[in-house]
């Protein structure tokens, strides 16, 4: 029988749930389990949090995560691999082993991936992907930029004997394309395998999406034990084609389906998926069904690598202002509407206020707002007001004129609430691959 890599997510965004987690190493039988918890505004809001304190700047849920799984995975034979380093990868694994101490582990090896930082090699006058704009445009300071690292370090680090691998940034799906290279072999120039690798990451890097979560729609694609939805794993073979399953008994399910809206989640180009790794095909995938929450992926394809990595810049972003306040009963939308006119008025002729303030009234198609010229009104309703900017005192400003609308008028306002917190922008840009050296230092626990 050819051999088989077993591994698992175990989360699929910052905040995930962690018991599915535990239910994948304790019943997975994995090889790996590998948790995602690392998007753009993530990492930047945890530069953020380093700039505030040196120690801090990882996954805030890195530790009860690890200390959640630890036992299971050590006692299996588990590895663990996982982006939720963040802006301080050296710090997070320090605390995985100060968390394995606690636990009374010793012995463990955890690999910190570094390198992704790459602000010393930003040039004010690169242009933005978003903008089209040079950087310096943004009038803002930087705090941090990172590169889109690949599977390369991750299986470099695997090949050391690590028993964690703790990254920065690098692209979701090589967190799973590092252990099957370094389980497989895979020469990083392998197209033909790394392009179906990448593909099984891609199924697997959101957690529950692929086993029915992000994919329920009561009446629609009605879906079992949604409440206790299971995390999936695959079963990869030499050639990088896949079955995608989940824990026996857990909820959700996996289906053709449910695989298929996965597939192509954030893929601006099915035939060409580019990644640190290999500009991926996904257009002759193969999806069937293989039993019940079980689904065979073959056919996935590969071509050479980009030569670029895309880079994420952060920049301070002053302050987000955001307050809201109910309006219920006959004519409530119309209520709301006068509550917004007011606060704008307020702002812009008391308060001299010259940034941009958003205005939404929601339960009126607020999300649609753009595409809907005029909705059908509703008898309950959330007027919502916010805005970035960088004098803290007009953000201020703004909650106290939306909360003022209590007895202010108009007529029924209740439930007013604000909040000013500090604020990122993201930018992206690509730079020369060769200019970015990943480094690897091991952690002893």
């Amino acid at each position: 029988m050819s051999k088989k890599v077993r591994i698992g997510c175990g989360a699929g965004f910052a905040g995930d749930r962690i018991e599915p987690a535990i239910e994948l190493a304790e019943r997975g039988r994995l090889d790996f389990l590998f948790f995602e918890g690392l998007a753009e505004r993530t990492l930047a809001q945890s530069h953020l949090a380093r700039l505030q304190n040196p120690a801090l700047g990882y996954n805030p849920l890195l530790e009860r995560r690890i200390s959640a799984v630890l036992p299971a995975c050590r006692a299996n034979g588990t590895r663990i691999v996982t982006n939720m380093g963040a802006a301080n990868p050296l710090g997070a694994a320090r605390a995985i082993a100060a968390a394995a101490a606690h636990l009374g582990f010793s012995g463990l090896r955890i690999a910190v991936v570094q390198g992704d930082e790459v602000s010393s090699l930003i040039d004010p006058a690169m242009t933005s992907l978003e903008t089209g704009e040079a950087l310096a445009k943004t009038g803002r300071s930087m705090i941090g930029a990172n590169a889109y690292l690949g599977a390369e370090a991750i299986a470099t680090a695997l090949a050391m004997e690590a028993d964690i691998v703790v990254t920065g940034r690098v692209a979701d799906p090589s967190l799973v394309v590092g252990p099957l290279v370094h389980s497989f072999g895979w020469a990083l120039d392998d197209w033909h395998r790394l392009g179906p690798g990448t593909a099984v990451g891609h199924l697997l890097e959101c957690s529950c999406q692929v086993t029915g979560g992000y994919f329920a729609d009561p009446g629609f694609k009605d879906v079992d034990e949604l409440a206790f939805v299971g995390y999936p794993l695959a079963e990869v073979d030499e050639s990088g084609d896949a079955i995608i399953t989940k824990p026996e008994g857990s909820g959700g399910c996996v289906t053709r389906l449910t695989v298929k809206e996965q597939l192509l989640y954030e893929v601006h180009d099915p035939a060409a998926y580019l990644t640190p790794d290999v500009t991926a095909d996904f257009s002759h995938i193969a999806i069937q069904q293989a039993g019940p929450d079980r689904v065979h992926v073959s056919g996935a394809r590969g071509r050479p690598r980009p030569d670029s990595l895309k880079v994420t810049v952060g920049f301070d972003g002053g302050v987000l202002a955001e307050a809201e306040i109910s309006y219920a009963g006959p004519g409530a939308a119309d209520r709301a509407r006068l509550a917004m006119e007011i606060v704008r008025l307020r702002m812009e002729r008391l308060h001299r206020c010259s940034d941009v303030i958003r205005f939404d009234i929601i339960g009126m198609s607020s999300l649609h707002s753009s595409a809907i010229a005029d909705p059908a009104p509703s008898n309950d309703v959330r007027l919502r007001a916010a805005m970035r900017t960088a004098d803290a005192q007009l953000g201020q400003q703004l909650l106290a004129e939306v909360e003022a609308l209590w007895i202010a008028g108009p007529a029924g306002g209740a439930g007013a609430r604000g909040r000013l917190v500090p604020s990122i922008i993201t930018q992206s840009v690509l730079i020369d691959r060769a200019l970015v050296k990943p480094q690897i230092e091991m952690v002893e626990a």
